[in-house]
């Protein structure tokens, strides 16, 4: 076997294992939306993708974890995504963008997207899950600010409170959208820039929201 017939063995083997990883987090996700999630079990989501218990270990060491998998893919974009906006851009607005941009689907109301979103702000059990999969974005992020702004990620403390804070501000927004009737990109965009260019954003308009 050559060295290309090798990586493309290798690509297509990686693409089906998140092609299988997704399908688990995303089993995970209808179930506990359709029963409540303290009625779904592991088998119950492995039986839905006919896969063995021991793929879902492989990949997940609870339902909750899986669930909150899909939130980790989407600030995994969102990172990606600030590192191909325009180098021009300013920071603050750049963040506001690449994270609404990520919960505009959720805008259109589809209760197969709302739902599972909802269901992580409001549920303790999966509340835990999502803290942790935002302070594992943290990291990735602070690096991509870094690399923006010509910071030292190593000596320069600002990329990582600068992460830290637009993750809080991300989750804050998602929180009061649970309660709320405004749109969650719109939100997010408003919480993201009072934190990454508050003196700007003292002068834009608050979203004004009524509470269900």
């Amino acid at each position: 076997m050559d060295s290309t017939t090798q990586t493309a063995g290798e690509g297509l083997r990686e693409r089906k294992k998140l092609a299988t990883k997704q399908a688990l987090a995303l089993a995970a996700v209808r179930l506990a939306v359709e029963r409540g999630l303290e009625n779904v079990r592991v088998e119950d989501i492995t039986d839905a993708v006919n896969v063995s218990r021991r793929t879902f270990t492989n990949y997940f060491s609870c339902k909750e974890e899986a669930i909150a998998s899909l939130s980790a893919g989407r600030f995994a974009r969102a990172v990606q995504a600030l590192r191909d906006r325009p180098a021009g851009e300013a920071v603050a607005d750049s963040l506001a963008e690449v994270f609404a941009a990520q919960h505009e689907a959720a805008a259109q109301l589809d209760p197969e997207r709302v739902a599972p979103i909802r269901m992580m702000m409001t549920s303790p059990a999966l509340q835990g899950e999502a803290l942790r999969t935002m302070v594992a974005a943290e990291g990735p992020l602070a690096k991509a600010i870094a690399d923006r702004t010509g910071a030292d990620p190593l000596g320069d403390l600002h990329p990582h409170v600068l992460a830290a804070a637009v993750m809080a501000a991300v989750r804050t927004a998602t929180e009061h959208w649970t309660t709320s009737n405004a749109p969650l990109p719109d939100l997010i965009r408003q919480a993201v820039r009072q934190v990454a260019a508050p003196r700007a954003a003292d002068n834009q308009p608050s979203i004004t929201t009524s509470h269900r």
